[in-house]
């Protein structure tokens, strides 16, 4: 049985898409949640609605001095902190001749940068614990290259580097560190996609649902303390990898 009673679960990116679900499936399994993200309406909405172990935490990640505030926030409102899932990112795909290397560098420091930084901003207080998980929202992107996306898959591919190195650093303080890497997912970062190519995989059967990605970040978090799931990855049956 999937059970986090007592557990605090922090979740950046967490007002919408797969942070969101991520959120709830923890919630059911009895954790109390901070629900990160810099959308401060959005969060007291999505908060209201979850009840009261969602906890809103108002973090702008691409900026330090924000990000020094995360762990204060999340301690003062909850108490504790068991688990923190570095969940936040953005995509871009395309050609590369004709990208643009200013909105790469947005997704970038997203999704590289900014996790990294709130990642160390809650790993000293959970090696003085003495426990704890970290999980990233990395992507199959980030062990296939997929021709589509180089920008985002490099970005995931640094996590996946980060991922395995941290964790085997952290597992001397009995904190565990893993990955989801979940192929192509309904949420608002595929906005990027040509609407061919979304209205091809949603025909197809390509895409998975935020909530396929929650139950598996809940399994990871509930395996045995003598055991990590260092890489999950999950696939749309459709989609040939």
């Amino acid at each position: 049985m999937s059970d986090l009673s007592g557990k605090v679960v922090a979740i950046t990116g967490a007002a919408s898409g797969i942070g969101l679900a991520c959120a709830q499936a923890c919630l059911e399994a009895g954790a109390k949640v901070a629900l990160v993200d810099r959308d401060a309406a959005a969060l007291e909405k999505v908060c209201a609605g979850l009840g009261p172990d969602a906890v809103p935490v108002v973090v702008d990640l691409l900026d330090k001095d924000s990000v020094a505030t995360m762990l204060p926030q999340i301690l003062e409102r909850c108490g504790r902190l068991d688990v923190f899932h570095a969940n936040a990112g953005a995509y871009i795909g395309g050609d590369a001749v004709e990208g643009d290397p200013d909105a790469w560098d947005h997704v970038l420091n997203l999704n590289i940068n900014a996790a990294f930084r709130s990642i160390h901003a809650v790993l000293p207080h959970l090696a003085k614990q003495g426990s704890g998980d970290v999980i990233l929202t990395s992507s199959v992107a980030g062990v296939i290259p997929v021709v589509w996306e180089p920008i985002y898959t490099a970005s995931k591919h640094a996590v996946q580097a980060f991922t395995h190195t941290v964790r085997r650093q952290m597992s001397k303080h009995n904190v565990r560190v893993g990955a989801v890497l979940p192929g192509p997912v309904v949420t608002a970062l595929l906005d990027d996609w040509p609407k061919a190519k979304m209205d091809q995989a949603l025909a197809e059967g390509s895409l998975m649902q935020p909530k396929e990605v929650a139950d598996c970040v809940v399994f990871m978090l509930t395996r045995p303390a003598n055991v990590t799931i260092r890489d999950l990855v999950l696939l749309p049956n459709a989609v040939d990898l």
